[in-house]
């Protein structure tokens, strides 16, 4: 019980601490009240007597003191009480839409002693943990000042990944140490700190994102004066009086949570972190490789969750240390827990690309389903940059003067050492698709993007006159088909055309390709 009394005592510092600001906000007030009682009472500074000057002007200064103080912590404290701590997006499940995963966290949360979530709900990431639920502010008359609200039980947040490739019971025993977690959320003294530090995080506008790891926290705001300076720079001292006892607040509440759940599926967690780690590295991988061409054109995959676990299957196939793996299939995988899983994963795959990447040119996304991916996407894609480096070549030519869109004036171009004015107008002109996500994208130089531009004008020539087909590969993203067999011999001879201004080993990968490149590409 150590690490409980560990976490209680530092929600007692924390607390502390608020009551020292609370008493040094009263203090001048007291005192204000205690010379005017006196003035009153006549026992100090009585009408008449010799020290009466003297007594009311500090009587005066007191209560000019006291008056401003209660201003400024009111000010502080309406600041505090009005701030909204952020909220995770998140996609919520309600109980008839997931009965047996609720069934299997009541379940958890009784084994465990400890109350159950509130609610679950689901987020487009590789983690779980609890999150608070603001207390809904009632619509009726108001409750009895002498009757405190109970907090509510915290919301269980999901990664959606682990729902879709762990099983029922390597689920379970992953979540028991964020479920052990809902005791510390029902210690009066622990909820108490924990609201109190929320509201001064709220209160000021340099939090990070919620939702989105890695993600940059918004500039400050400027020009901030008068009373909202003040309040901030109050805020931020109570901050740091109370960062230390945080941090350990909250490290003690881990270990009390760890320590809960010991007992609970022990050697099944030890199993299920060997899976988090696959999880997080199919689920990167899918979302760079897959996801984010989808998402430069305006279009979000449907199933995200599944393809993940296309992904790892995929994975346990070709890679050594993935070796059985692929014996876990035949269990019974945890997203069987929901009524409509299919309903479920279209609506975190839709948040996935609203946080990942943003809201498209378009204005609003239009679905994929992954049958349809390698023409809406893997051709469309070849196309867009096909057509965006035919700009670039049209642009360099004397006198502006548009060309034909074929390989032979591509090949001639860069063979003519066009490379790196090529690569430059692209930088400055890329493909017409929406702008780069910034949690997701690579920092890509100029030869990066002429060299997928260049695969991608190959591509689209395959495609159009020697039978290829765009494929997609689970690990990869989008491939190039030839006769049925992914081509992964391509890259090469398109690098050294781009970088040395070899051309030959790219002709000779066309001449056996079957590729036409005097035709035009259909852009």
């Amino acid at each position: 019980m150590a690490a409980v009394d560990t976490a209680r005592a530092h929600a007692h510092a924390v607390l502390r601490v608020r009551g020292i600001a609370l008493a040094a906000a009263a203090l001048p007030a007291a005192a204000a009240a205690v010379l005017l009682a006196g003035r009153f009472t006549g026992r100090i500074g009585a009408p008449g007597a010799p020290d009466a000057a003297g007594w009311d002007a500090v009587r005066w200064a007191v209560c000019a003191v006291a008056a401003v103080t209660l201003l400024v912590a009111g000010l502080a404290a309406r600041a505090h009480r009005r701030a909204v701590p952020p909220q995770t997006p998140v996609v919520p499940l309600d109980r008839a839409q997931a009965p047996e995963l609720y069934r299997l966290i009541d379940e958890l949360a009784d084994r465990l002693e400890v109350p159950a979530p509130s609610a679950i709900a689901l987020t487009p990431d590789c983690d779980s943990w609890l999150e608070d639920v603001p207390p809904a502010r009632p619509a009726g008359p108001r409750r009895s000042p002498g009757r405190a609200q109970e907090p509510a039980a915290p919301m269980l947040v999901i990664g959606s990944p682990f729902l879709w490739w762990m099983r029922s019971g390597e689920l379970r025993a992953l979540l028991a140490p964020v479920v052990a977690g809902t005791a510390a959320a029902a210690d009066p003294d622990i909820a108490a700190a924990r609201r109190f530090l929320r509201g001064l995080d709220a209160s000021l506008d340099d939090a990070p994102v919620p939702g989105v790891v890695g993600a940059p926290a918004p500039p400050a705001p400027r020009g901030r004066r008068g009373p909202a300076a003040l309040t901030d720079r109050i805020t931020r001292r109570l901050l740091g009086a109370c960062r230390a006892h945080s941090a350990e607040l909250e490290r003690a509440v881990a270990g009390w949570a760890s320590e809960q759940a010991r007992a609970v599926d022990y050697g099944l967690r030890i199993a299920a972190q060997e899976q988090v780690g696959l999880a997080y590295a199919g689920w990167d991988r899918l979302l760079t490789r897959v996801a984010l061409p989808a998402w430069r054109l305006g279009r979000h995959p449907a199933h995200l969750n599944a393809g993940v676990v296309a992904a790892l299957t995929e994975l346990s196939r070709r890679d050594r240390l993935a070796d059985g793996y692929s014996s876990r299939l035949g269990d019974r995988p945890a997203c069987d827990l929901l009524e409509e899983p299919g309903t479920v994963d279209e609506a975190v795959s839709l948040l996935a690309a609203e946080l990942f990447f943003g809201r498209p040119a378009s204005g609003a996304w239009r679905e994929v389903d992954w049958a349809d991916y390698p023409a809406e996407v893997v051709d469309a894609g070849w196309r867009a940059r096909a057509t965006a480096l035919q700009s670039a070549l049209d642009r360099l030519a004397p006198q502006a003067r548009p060309g034909a869109p074929t390989v032979t004036r591509l090949l001639g171009r860069l063979a003519e050492g066009g490379g790196e004015q090529l690569a430059a107008a692209l930088t400055t002109r890329p493909a017409g698709t929406t702008a780069p996500a910034p949690l997701l994208e690579p920092v890509r130089t100029g030869r990066d993007l002429l060299v997928d531009h260049v695969t991608a004008m190959v591509c689209c020539a395959a495609v159009d006159t020697a039978g290829a087909t765009p494929g997609l590969d689970w690990l990869d993203g989008p491939v190039l088909l030839i006769g049925g067999v992914r081509r992964t011999d391509l890259a090469e001879p398109v690098a050294q055309a781009v970088e040395q201004g070899q051309d030959g080993p790219l002709r000779a990968w066309l001449d056996a390709a079957d590729v036409r490149l005097e035709k035009p590409v259909r852009l």
